[in-house]
């Protein structure tokens, strides 16, 4: 649906992306994780017709953008920061977008609904926009990226500044929007919401893609940061240095009453650590695996730099 090939974006001599090669399947929520100034906006800008890169290729549902009438008709695009006419209500706003896409009149009413319904914003059609919330206006934005039924959907940070209800309640619709058939871009500085509603992951800095792939990929990836959380009654601190000194423990420590500990190799070599911990005389009441986090990752694969 979603594809880039060595795709380059020079601005002066600040190269923004540098052969950036990706791709998004169809039915995807694809989750695009970076720091500010990483180049996922303008890889977005470019995706959505806006920008036009330096070089190399990208396509949408196998069309060049650089045939911008025949994509826009494809995506609906919502950027970082998008503006609203606040002097109109929600259902003014949206049959403004729907008459620009040619929409024809006698159809608006009952697609206008249909998507104010899906965004749960009907009761609020007749509001100013001004009047909305923030989190509101976000759905708002869903619902006018919506109204050309696009097949595929280009989100920039569109859980920026949304309070936690609001957050989840984006997600839910995010979730819903894939079950209609969407196929789903979204950046997010939100990891953990990424790691929940995303089935492939790709992490950009500098301008480059470091990793594409699937959670399962990632964890493939990031072999040595399993770790597991060990509960012992009482001697916790002779089994803090019990574990310590153990040949497949890389760090050992106590958090909350546990002593988290990470490994040098992954989960399978944990029977034997539990096992030894046994025969040593220490009785663990419990025990719980932890797979590396979303920010685990993007920590362990990032090094902070900019484009």
């Amino acid at each position: 649906m979603i594809e880039t090939v060595n795709l380059v974006k020079h601005f002066g001599r600040l190269e923004a992306l540098r052969g950036v090669s990706m791709k998004v399947q169809e039915g995807d929520i694809y989750g695009l994780i970076g720091p500010n100034g990483a180049g996922k906006s303008t890889m977005f800008r470019i995706l959505s017709t806006i920008m036009r890169p330096t070089s190399g290729v990208a396509t949408i549902c196998g069309v060049p953008v650089s045939q911008g009438d025949k994509v826009r008709k494809l995506i609906g695009y919502m950027p970082d920061v998008f503006g609203v006419y606040e002097d109109m209500t929600v259902y003014e706003y949206l049959e403004f977008f729907a008459a620009a896409y040619y929409i024809k009149s006698k159809e608006r009413k009952a697609l206008i609904n249909g998507v104010l319904e899906l965004t749960d914003l009907g009761f609020k059609k007749a509001a100013m926009v001004k009047s909305l919330s923030r989190g509101m206006q976000q759905r708002l934005g869903v619902a006018r990226v919506l109204v050309h039924d696009p097949k595929v959907l280009i989100l920039d940070e569109p859980a920026s500044g949304l309070d936690p209800r609001a957050r989840i309640e984006l997600r839910e619709l995010l979730k819903e929007l894939r079950r209609l058939g969407k196929t789903i871009l979204i950046s997010s500085h939100i990891l953990s919401e990424l790691a929940e509603i995303c089935n492939r992951i790709g992490i950009i800095e500098k301008g480059a893609l470091v990793f594409e792939g699937t959670k399962e990929d990632l964890s493939s990836r990031l072999s040595g940061l399993e770790a597991i959380c060990i509960e012992v009654d009482g001697k916790r601190e002779e089994a803090l240095c019990f574990l310590g000194a153990h040949p497949g423990v890389d760090k050992a420590l106590i958090e909350d009453g546990f002593i988290r500990v990470r490994l040098k190799g992954d989960f399978k070599d944990v029977p034997g650590l539990l096992g030894s911990m046994v025969s040593a005389g220490y009785r663990i009441s419990r025990f719980n695996p932890e797979e590396p986090s979303l920010e685990a990752a993007f920590m362990a694969l990032t090094k902070g730099k900019l484009a």
